[in-house]
């Protein structure tokens, strides 16, 4: 694949989610729009504040002048605090203010995506604040669409509204998590070299995964299957997803092995902030 199909790939995904989102919302009635999601804090309404602050940012936008009430217990960081601001502001906005926000900001940076000349190794900055650091440009395109899908996700979940688990932005989600695994094992939890850890994930992303924990104490990712490993999960895809990104009480997880291990890899599985 090429630097520009890489590129067009990752938009055409971002695209994909940012579109079904607006579906989701067109006919949804005002009620509905302050149901609560899995995304700690937040609303339907604030899933979609949060999409609409990013894409602006990202187009130059400034960011809103707003003083955040002391009493948010779900802010935790500076980071969540940065991202709070825009949202909280957007929180008395009506329906129609929201879904024409949003319509408007995705037809500005769909053209600003069409006409950017930067290249995939271009060095540009995430809209995360002044902690941010540098992103390749296509690393930034890549994270845009893995967090507008994450981001559906939750909407169709608070929405009774399932789907697109095997988008395109699906399967960049997956091996941007796969990708998290080995640190999971081997750093977070503490895995003993020579541990074996078999994932066996069923549903729309179907993939059977093995972290080995080296000598020197690295996890590796291995995409066989091994004999007899430390610990087996067996769950399917939309449990390991809700797992992974800290979403709720996920469905059930069948484990095989070391439960001890098998608790302390659970209890530091989510990898997004």
């Amino acid at each position: 694949m090429t630097d520009n199909q890489t590129l067009q790939t990752y938009i055409d995904a971002w695209t994909h989610s940012v579109d079904s989102i607006a579906d989701l919302l067109s006919t949804l009635p005002e009620d509905s729009w302050n149901r609560a999601t899995e995304c700690p804090g937040w609303s339907v309404r604030d899933i979609v504040s949060h999409v609409i602050a990013v894409e602006s940012e990202l187009l130059g936008d400034p960011r809103p002048i707003h003083s955040l009430p002391s009493d948010l217990r779900h802010i935790s960081s500076d980071l969540a605090r940065y991202l709070e601001l825009p949202v909280d502001k957007r929180r008395c906005h009506t329906a129609l203010e929201m879904t024409s926000e949003l319509e408007y900001v995705v037809i500005r940076r769909s053209r600003a995506l069409r006409e950017a000349r930067y290249a995939p190794e271009d060095l540009v900055r995430p809209p995360f604040g002044p902690l941010s650091r540098d992103l390749p440009y296509a690393e930034l395109l890549r994270l845009r669409a893995f967090d507008v899908w994450v981001h559906e996700q939750d909407l169709r979940r608070a929405l009774a509204t399932p789907g697109n688990l095997d988008s395109p932005a699906a399967r960049i989600a997956r091996d941007h998590l796969l990708a998290a695994l080995p640190r999971v094992v081997a750093r977070l939890a503490g895995a003993p070299a020579d541990t074996t850890v078999a994932f066996d994930v069923t549903g729309a992303q179907e993939f059977l995964r093995t972290v080995r924990v080296t000598p020197d104490g690295r996890g590796t990712l291995d995409p066989t299957v091994t004999l007899a490993p430390t610990v087996q999960f067996s769950l399917d895809w939309e449990t390991y997803l809700r797992l992974a990104t800290g979403r709720g009480r996920p469905g059930p997880v069948k484990i095989d092995g070391d439960e001890e291990l098998a608790a302390r890899i659970l209890a530091n599985f989510a990898v997004t902030p």
